[in-house]
């Protein structure tokens, strides 16, 4: 089982390593259940044990370079208040999905041809919420993962500047509506998840077999139908839900 997939309050992030990562100390009862790990797995078979969510690198290295088409992204601080002061509990934080370039890889070969990491370093970037491994650096927390796993580059603090990178499209959502076509009003809860919305803003294109970039078929300002549960969901800070997803992922432009 994925460490991404535990729900387990004893565990977070993607990678569990020991001994290197754990911090605490094993009593003999955490063991009790330890040979049902991916079965009867509780909370209480792990009192005192607590799993940090990176790779530990030892001091004595000083640099770290990432391979290929790598970036090593610097990990966005997690928020612990609201913006109206109030402390947030760590179970509330939500997981960050962005942070700053601070070294990327010589890039990759497709067909005759070298190509460049397309994302420089000192860039602002988001990223897809499972990707890569984490890593502890230098005393903070970073990130390794594919350049194709950074859905954009946002130089902002509003998503809806957000640049798409290779076959992305940033849409901003349509509103659920509020009433069934016999005039009900709906509750939060009963509204269906809204699939249309209208392009914000397009990547260059995916790459094809001669490492050129194939542009894409759609444009600012088209409305479109996409799948349901595709691509990375965010909040504007006008309140504007927003989703960045791959052009695959859209199935219809309307009008």
């Amino acid at each position: 089982m994925a460490a991404s997939q535990m729900t387990t309050t004893s565990f977070y992030g993607r990678s569990l390593l020991f001994p290197s990562t754990v911090e605490g100390t094993f009593k003999p009862s955490s063991f009790s259940h330890f040979g049902q790990f991916g079965g009867g797995l509780t909370s209480r078979s792990f009192r005192g044990l607590t799993v940090k969510a990176a790779t530990v690198v030892a001091p004595k290295y000083t640099s770290l370079k990432p391979l290929g088409d790598r970036v090593l992204i610097k990990i966005k601080t997690v928020e612990e208040k609201t913006t109206g002061g109030i402390l947030l509990p760590s179970s509330a934080q939500s997981k960050p999905q962005g942070g700053q370039v601070v070294a990327i890889g010589e890039g990759r070969t497709v067909g005759p041809n070298k190509v460049a990491v397309s994302v420089k370093t000192g860039a602002q970037v988001v990223y897809s919420k499972y990707a890569g491994t984490e890593v502890e650096f230098n005393g903070s927390n970073h990130l390794i993962l594919k350049e194709d796993d950074i859905v954009g580059i946002l130089d902002t603090d509003d998503v809806k500047d957000l640049k798409p990178l290779n076959d992305r499209v940033l849409i901003k959502v349509a509103e659920a509506e509020e009433k069934t076509a016999g005039g009900l009003l709906l509750t939060e809860a009963s509204k269906d998840k809204p699939s249309i919305g209208t392009v914000v803003a397009v990547g260059p294109g995916p790459l094809d077999e001669e490492g050129k970039r194939k542009a894409l078929s759609l444009s600012a300002g088209n409305t479109v139908m996409y799948s349901k549960y595709a691509g990375n969901d965010f909040k504007g800070t006008d309140g504007s839900d927003y989703i960045a997803l791959r052009e695959s992922d859209i199935m219809a432009v309307l009008s």
